[in-house]
This record gives structure tokens, sequence and C-alpha cells, in this order.
């Protein structure tokens, strides 16, 4: 999808610290990281948002953030994944993603 910065990112002309690929998903370093372990994980298939997406296509990126979390030793002491839906909900791009955030104890509420 043309203006889509994770299309872009997807698609190779911006390609940027994958750290996980299947068929169906993606999952690269945030760029302002928020924790030390601070990776997007998203659908290749563009979807807007959480509501756009089919059920499987967010257990499939939920399955990849735990492989991701144990990769990254963070699955044992603890992590957060997060979807962020609309503006209201804090989603900056418009294409379905999840933080999965570790490496530190996380506060709550989260804001």
């Amino acid at each position: 999808m043309s203006g889509c910065l994770f299309c872009d990112i997807l698609s190779g002309d911006k390609r940027s610290g994958i750290v996980y690929e299947d068929e169906h998903i993606a999952a690269f370093e945030d760029i302002n990281p928020q924790a030390p372990v601070h990776v997007l994980v998203l659908p290749k298939r563009h979807y807007t948002g959480l509501n756009d997406a089919p059920a499987e296509t967010s257990g499939r990126c939920i399955e990849a953030a735990r492989r991701i979390a144990s990769e990254k030793g963070i699955d044992n002491s603890g992590y957060r994944v997060v979807a962020n839906c609309g503006s209201d909900g804090g989603q900056t791009v418009g294409h379905l993603h999840f933080h999965l955030l570790g490496g530190r104890r996380m506060k709550w509420p989260p804001g």
C-alpha cells in the first residue's frame, strides 16, 4: 500500500532491523524504543488497525511476539504486548501493529 511507512519497510524500500519474519508476519526494532526491548510485530498484509483485521491475523502476531520474547530472553521476567487503536488510542501509523515491550519493569497505568 503506497504511503504506508510499514508497507514501505516490508517491501524493502526502507528495510530496517528485521528480527522475525515468516509467510504472514514481520517484526522489527522500534526506531524510538520505550524499553530495552521494543519490537513492532505486524502482518505483512495491510490492515489499518485491529478493527479491520481477522482474529487469525492478530493471533499470528501474538504468537510471533511470544517467540520473539523468548528469543530476547524476556519471556520469564515478563513483557507487555500492546496494540494502539485509532488516534485516541495512540495509533500513529495506520497499519495494524503490536508493540512488544520488555527488559524493564512496566508501570501501570500506562498512560
